[in-house]
């Protein structure tokens, strides 16, 4: 009777741990059910929100890549614009520099006419002065050879200086035998006409650039238009 009491005890024992088992079973087979579709959709709306945050990231990564290459095209349109104007700047720099030694060619070039000019006028201003001083020798004879050999000195056009002998042909005392003198631009005596020709006429002049004695010049110069006159006479 014992024996059977026990046996039920552990059938209904096994019994009891059977349904606690089959209920334990439900009950945490429901509650893993639930909690993996708990988090299939905790993954599935991380999914999507990532999706969206990473879409949104490749999108203004995109914007971003776009602006940079907007940004290259405008600093390589910037480098070629800058190329250009330092080309020209170039350019400007050479030419510049052509023009400043163009410039300064010039200014060597008109200080030389300058220096040239100078030079000429001072030997032009020697020239005169010496030109000046024989004139005024031949000026101071002037009385002394018209009171003495009956010559007139008179100074007529271009600067040239006339002599007028008389008192040579002794039948027409008044008869004028000329010769004119001027000075050239080396400032030489030189005989620009003698009344009547005398064939001696040059060889006096060479004479007189020799010496530069003028009152024996005038002197020869009368002697030869007696020697001409005496030698027609004959």
């Amino acid at each position: 009777m014992g024996n059977a009491q026990t046996e039920d005890e552990i059938t209904l024992f096994e019994r009891d741990m059977k349904e606690f088992w089959i209920q334990f079973k439900i009950s945490y087979g429901t509650e893993q059910i639930n909690q993996t579709s708990a988090l299939r959709d905790l993954c599935k709306e991380t999914i999507e929100a990532l999706s969206e945050k990473w879409s949104k990231k490749l999108k203004e990564e995109d914007l971003m890549i776009d602006k940079i290459q907007e940004y290259n095209n405008e600093i390589l349109q910037q480098s070629k614009y800058v190329a250009e104007k330092e080309e020209q700047l170039t350019e400007i720099k050479l030419k510049l520099n052509q023009e400043e030694e163009q410039q300064q060619n010039l200014t060597d070039s008109i200080q030389e006419l300058k220096e040239e000019l100078m030079k000429k006028m001072e030997i032009k201003s020697s020239k005169n002065k010496a030109a000046k001083e024989k004139v005024e020798r031949v000026s101071k004879i002037k009385t002394l050879f018209k009171e003495h050999l009956g010559l007139e000195m008179r100074r007529i056009h271009d600067e040239q200086l006339q002599f007028i002998f008389r008192h040579i042909d002794h039948k027409d005392p008044d008869k004028p035998y000329m010769c004119t003198l001027t000075i050239n631009e080396q400032g030489d005596y030189e005989v620009t006409s003698c009344t009547p020709h005398l064939d001696c006429i040059a060889e006096l002049q060479l004479k007189l650039r020799e010496t530069n004695n003028f009152s024996a010049f005038v002197a020869n110069i009368r002697k030869a238009f007696t020697a001409s006159l005496y030698k027609q006479s004959a």
